[in-house]
Parts: structure tokens; C-alpha cells; sequence
């Protein structure tokens, strides 16, 4: 089965359009390779998908005959996505809350309290 349509069969992407332009982009790699759309995938490859700043990783155990239930995808795959690359993402979107985007112009009182009592209590 091709790799694209893997990844649409056991719910990585929404559609097989979107599985095909992640390809394209380098962002999945089937033993270690960065692949094209339609590279052949089998049973024990090891697969690597970058979604969302996270690389997800997993081996094929089966391949579906067509798209699959969500709760029957692990038939098909074993996550072997490690733990700490969730943790750095729950990091980033901490960070992210007190990020001020450029040009939004001043801080509003709200904001202007926050910041004084963020530096009350690191004091």
C-alpha cells in the first residue's frame, strides 16, 4: 500500500490530499528515508510522521484493506512516539501565553496588571 494512503487509512491526516502534501514536504520517512507519496510500505516499517511539531512514531503491524475506526487503528500500528515529545509540546503552548505578537500595539490594563503581578511574585 502506498504511504500516503497509509497514513489516511489509520487517521493520521484527515484526507489523502493532505497525507500526499506532507510527503511532498519531507515531513514523513519510512525507515529512516524521507519518502515520496508513493513509496510502498509493508508490515514491520518503522514510520516517522512530523504533525503539528510533534514526530509521531510507529511500526506497521498490518495493512487495512480501506480506512479504518479510530478504535481499530491499533490493530494496524504500534506508537512508539516517546513521551517527552508531548511534554515539550504542553512547554510550548505555555510559552506561547505570554508571547505579544508584533504590532498589537500597548499593553491594555489588563495586560499591564498581569505583567506587575507576574513581577510581584517573582520577586
Amino acid at each position: 500500500m502506498r504511504v500516503d494512503k497509509f497514513l489516511w487509512c489509520v487517521r493520521y491526516f484527515k484526507t489523502r490530499n493532505m497525507a500526499t502534501e506532507a510527503c511532498k514536504k519531507g515531513q514523513v520517512r519510512v525507515n529512516d528515508a524521507v519518502t515520496k507519496p508513493g513509496k510502498e510500505v509493508y508490515p514491520m516499517d518503522k514510520v516517522m510522521v512530523r504533525k503539528n511539531q510533534i514526530n509521531y512514531e510507529f511500526t506497521i503491524n498490518d495493512i487495512p484493506k480501506n480506512r479504518v475506526g479510530a478504535k481499530l487503528v491499533d490493530i494496524y500500528r504500534t506508537d512508539t512516539t516517546p513521551k517527552e515529545a508531548f511534554e515539550a509540546l504542553e512547554l510550548l503552548k505555555y510559552s506561547k501565553d505570554y508571547y505579544r505578537k508584533k504590532g498589537t500595539g500597548r499593553p491594555t490594563k489588563k495586560d499591564r496588571r498581569d505583567i506587575d503581578d507576574f513581577y510581584d511574585e517573582s520577586e
